[in-house]
């Protein structure tokens, strides 16, 4: 299944707020929403239901013990009704009204703005991404704008996610936090809302706490020189060369990569910045340039956009970020 925007009923499930995204689709808002306004604008407003599965051929059916398809209700029965994923019998589907309603209580507080919400592939990954009212500060102008992703996928393999999704203003790089130091917040399906309300508050004041520690490794970073010697193993961190030698092409796309990033590092946007040219911090962001604004060949801005939040592309800005934090504890 190819990960694109769904397009649903000729119109592509998405919103946004301010400058159109660079694939041009979907509705935009004039102003900031709340999250229901999100739901309808993206066309979201809809829901999922479990239908039982069975086994047929030429001699009869028979069902399929403990086994169902997750499928959008309104579609159920149509020729071209996608199916999501398949789960037991104890799964409970979370319905994007109830993702959605997580993140209130969370960004509220802080009046946070709902920058764009979407889904992608045949609607079973859907998100939703906010904007905190503050900015971290790295060196001189150089700022990063505070976002929250949130998640929900469809097809019964994962729960309700927030991402830690800085964005630098000057290149508006997506600057992903490791793997291993917790990037996400995994949200519990609540049916209570005083439940729901109370890990909210909790939530709040880890965000809180990852964001300021975020902000410090940033500029940690901008205080790190690299020479080319530093540059070269930076990026060979990020980018090794596979264990099977003989793997030309893995090993070309390795030599490329991180070819293209020392010249996203020497020359990309914001990095001649004074305090940031030539520091461990513009060697991390021209990863994440990289990542973010050079399309592979044969690649659709959708499909980029799934590899840069979920995929690939997300996988290789936290080996960036770890690697940047294992160099500035060397």
């Amino acid at each position: 299944m190819a990960h694109e925007i769904y397009i649903r009923n000729g119109k592509a499930s998405m919103f946004y707020v301010g400058d159109p995204p660079w694939h041009g689709l979907g509705t935009a808002l004039a102003k900031p929403a709340t999250a229901e306004e999100a739901i309808k604008a993206a066309g979201l407003d809809w829901e999922v239901v479990k239908i039982p599965l069975y086994a047929t051929d030429d001699r009869g059916s028979c069902r399929i013990p403990d086994k169902y398809a997750i499928v959008p209700e309104d579609r159920w029965g149509s020729d071209d009704c996608p199916i999501f994923g398949t789960v037991g019998e104890c799964y409970t589907p979370l319905q994007n009204s109830h993702a959605f309603g997580f993140f209130d209580p969370i960004v509220g507080k802080n009046a946070a703005i709902y920058h764009t919400a979407g889904a992608l592939g045949a609607g079973e990954r859907i998100w939703i991404l906010a904007k905190l009212p503050t900015d971290i500060r790295v060196v001189g102008d150089d700022i990063a704008s505070k976002f929250l992703l949130l998640s929900n996928s469809h097809d019964g393999q994962g729960s309700v996610q927030i991402k830690f999704t800085p964005i630098r203003v000057v290149c508006q790089n997506t600057l992903t936090q490791a793997l291993r130091t917790g990037p996400t917040v995994r949200v519990p399906h609540f049916r209570n809302l005083d439940e729901r309300l109370r890990f909210a508050e909790r939530t709040l004041g880890f965000l809180d706490q990852r964001f300021s520690a975020l902000e410090q490794s940033f500029q940690a970073m901008a205080k790190i020189q690299l020479d080319s010697a530093g540059a070269i193993d930076y990026f060979t961190r990020v980018f090794p060369n596979p264990a099977n030698s003989e793997n030309r092409r893995a090993l070309a796309k390795a030599e490329e990569n991180r070819l293209w990033s020392t010249y996203f590092f020497e020359k990309g946007k914001g990095n001649q910045i004074p305090g940031v040219s030539g520091t461990l911090w513009a060697a991390y962001n021209g990863v994440a340039e990289l990542i973010d604004h050079r399309r592979p060949r044969n690649t659709s801005d959708e499909r980029r956009l799934n590899s840069v939040w979920f995929g690939e592309g997300y996988l290789a800005k936290a080996r960036a970020y770890e690697a940047a934090i294992k160099m500035l504890g060397n």
